[in-house]
């Protein structure tokens, strides 16, 4: 998953000053005042949990008052005086909201749960105010109807076009009484879906797989038992070994624990994630979100969800996305029960007769690539250390853009596991500041992300530098060794950092146009698309050293990770299609669901012949992504990325992996150029045509098979 979309409001800087009173005592709170930080990234060593809600409640009021004086100018409505005005609102509202957001994701506590709770529903009604202001429209209109008039530029064009897409889209053309329940489920949407989100943290920290007999660890690696070892020590529990539903110690424990009950027994803690039975479940929820999605759709004269959202996308229907789905589902499938017959194979040689269970798949998946390709995973991890894999990072995006980063010890961050750099351009010029968060704790959620803590814009002809951040959920670094990462891990790093670029690099004049502001079927394009390098030979070369001798990776390891490239495919690929299948279904229904989650999900996988050996990469009740995270009727779209990601990188497989002419293309046509124009412009003007699917399917030998 990989991106992070923040609530609501386009983040927009600025200051005022005042004090918040609370009980006659004068509180000085750091939203209020001018940052005076370096490059004026947020105070993080000054704020506190406190000035979140008198914040945001201010902010909230500063926007009204700003709102009230546009409806009220009495001159002619103007994209200056109207659309630009509106631009330019909320900025301290969205000053403390992408902070607030921010640290909800990846560094939370119960008062920050509590206090989003309590501010979801003002905050919806906030938005609603706006949207379904008929005077505020009224003037919007205006200019939208009289646009010729006004000889606006392509931004300005784009910007006015958004924002009266956006007013008819949140309702501002229906009737009082459909405006009225509109803003009813809007507001329900808002606390349903934090809470289903908090459901899957509270979950996923509560388990632990207490291990007390060493031989129960047999099949794990040092470095994992190391890490066990340690989560038990701070646990109170020395002496043990603790294993966690963080994927940096279940999807391990799966792929190397030879002890069979133990997986089952961690995988069924895994799948059954706030599906207990407790106040934590999140089947009803996901229930409640799905038919209030298309209850508002319907409101809005859209027959589905799915067809409201991708109006906006590069699919632009639910038919187009699910036909990509359909296409590539048959191949992966018929791969995937090749490879469940290979596993079961290995099984029964083991005297194991059942049948391939999903908790089955990673530990044999690990011996078959072995035993074939005389790859091990644990012969690749000690050259691919954290610090190594970033220099490699940093390498890749100096040679393509010139870039460079230094690392600011004078910075306030969140917290002490952040790291903070400033990337300039090869001249020295300032482009902005990048935060690195890489290892779980109880306090962050799961996954890996980007996000903006300040986005680009330009302010009195001057680019104003954004402030982005990625977040991920590496393995952590043992007594004994640094942080050392699997290949999967050190393609995440990459397709963050690719997210990141796409922040950093940003250079448009407004704001809700920059950066990650695209349909989410093109913006996996910089993510997936910076995943290519890390898997190049030319490239794995200059960072994959081994962390104790420094020696370079050996060719021979590097072809056996080519010869094994499309192993398991297979399954990527189907639990993958599966998930972004059971996304669909959810929110193609023409009416509400009357049935439970559950059986929804087990009807939807039944319809396309899920086998049992394979579940969704993410099921009903933990799928963040479309239930928390802003890829409803979207989840697609990796797959529609990986179609342009992997055809544009053809084109420096050809010319080579650092042309300057396409990178200096690619930087311009679609990192700079954030949401001002169409994506498919976009692509065509970097690569010269559209896309073809044949690149994808040869990349996950998927081509072959029938």
């Amino acid at each position: 998953m990989k991106i992070k979309t923040l609530l609501l409001f386009s983040a927009l800087t600025g200051a005022v000053s005042m004090h918040s009173q609370d009980k006659n005592k004068t509180i000085m709170n750091p939203f209020f005042e001018t940052y005076t930080t370096p490059y004026q990234v947020p105070p993080f060593d000054l704020i506190k949990n406190e000035h979140f809600k008198p914040a945001i409640l201010e902010g909230i009021k500063k926007q009204e008052a700003e709102i009230n004086s546009i409806i009220s100018n009495k001159e002619k409505p103007t994209f200056d005086n109207t659309v630009l005005a509106m631009e330019n609102s909320g900025k301290l509202l969205a000053r403390v909201s992408t902070v607030f957001y921010n640290l909800n994701s990846a560094n939370t506590n119960e008062e920050i749960q509590a206090i989003a709770k309590e501010l979801a529903p003002k905050l919806s009604a906030h938005n609603d105010n706006i949207y379904l202001n008929d005077a505020l429209f009224k003037r919007v209109k205006v200019v939208w109807d009289n646009q010729k008039n006004f000889k606006l530029n392509k931004e300005q064009a784009k910007i006015l076009e958004n924002l009266y897409k956006n007013f008819v889209r949140s309702g501002a053309n229906l009737s009082e009484e459909n405006k009225k329940r509109l803003r009813e489920i809007n507001s329900e949407m808002a606390v349903a879906t934090l809470k289903y989100g908090q459901n899957i943290l509270a979950e996923t920290n509560s388990y632990e797989l207490v291990i007390s007999d060493k031989t129960d660890l047999s099949g794990l690696p040092n470095e994992l038992i190391e890490t066990a070892a340690a989560d038990a020590k701070a646990k109170g529990k020395a002496g043990k070994w603790v294993f966690t539903l963080s994927n940096s110690s279940v999807m391990p424990f799966l792929q190397y624990s030879s002890n069979r009950k133990l997986r089952q027994e961690i995988w069924n803690a895994y799948q059954m994630r706030a599906n207990n039975g407790n106040d934590k479940d999140n089947k009803s929820l996901a229930i409640k979100i799905a038919n209030l999605r298309g209850e508002k759709a319907r409101l809005l004269g859209y027959a589905t969800h799915a067809d409201y959202v991708l109006e906006k996308s590069m699919a632009k229907n639910p038919e187009t996305a699910n036909k990509l789905l359909n296409d590539l589902w048959i191949p992966a499938l018929n791969m995937a029960n090749k490879e469940a017959a290979d596993i079961q194979k290995m099984m029964q040689k083991e005297g194991i007769n059942e049948p391939v269970q999903p908790y089955d798949w990673r530990y044999y998946t690990e011996k078959i690539r072995k035993e074939r390709f005389d790859l091990d995973e644990q012969e690749m991890k000690p050259y691919f250390s954290l610090e190594k894999t970033r220099e490699g990072v940093f390498t890749v995006c100096k040679n393509l853009y010139g870039l460079q980063f230094k690392q600011l010890n004078n910075v306030p961050k969140y917290h002490e596991d952040v790291t903070v750099w400033e990337v300039t351009e090869a001249n020295g010029s300032h482009v902005g500041i990048l935060y690195m968060d890489f290892h779980p704790r109880t306090s962050k959620r799961g996954g890996a992300w980007m996000t903006s803590y300040r986005t680009q814009k330009m302010e009195n002809g001057k680019r104003v530098a954004p402030v982005v951040s990625i977040v991920c959920n590496f393995t952590k670094p043992t007594e004994n060794a640094p942080a050392l990462l699997t290949f999967d891990e050190v393609s995440t790093f990459f397709h963050e950092f690719g997210h990141a670029l796409h922040g950093l690099l940003s250079n448009v004049t407004y704001e809700s146009l920059a950066g990650t502001s695209v349909p989410r079927d093109f913006v996996e394009l910089p993510s997936q698309i910076m995943e290519n390098w890390a898997a190049e030979p030319e490239v794995m070369k200059m960072y994959a050293k081994h962390y104790k001798t420094g020696e370079v990776i050996p060719n021979a390891l590097i072809e056996k990770m080519q010869k094994a490239g499309t192993f398991d495919q297979g399954f990527v690929t189907t639990e993958y299609l599966a998930a972004s299948l059971l996304d669909m279904q959810y929110h193609t229904q023409k009416g509400n669901i009357t049935i439970d989650a559950e059986t929804f999900e087990k009807e939807a996988m039944n319809k396309i012949n899920l086998p049992s050996t394979i579940i969704p990469r993410y099921r009903s009740t933990y799928f963040n992504h479309i239930f928390a995270g802003g890829y409803s009727a979207g989840y697609y779209s990796y797959i529609w990325s990986g179609v342009l990601d992997t055809d544009a990188f053809e084109v420096f497989k050809i010319n080579g992996l650092f042309n300057s002419d396409y990178a200096k293309s690619f930087r311009k046509n679609v990192l700079e150029k954030g949401g001002t124009e169409d994506p498919m412009e976009l692509y065509k003007s970097f690569k010269g045509a559209e896309p073809s699917v044949e690149p994808l399917l040869r990349k996950r030998g998927l081509d072959q098979v029938k």
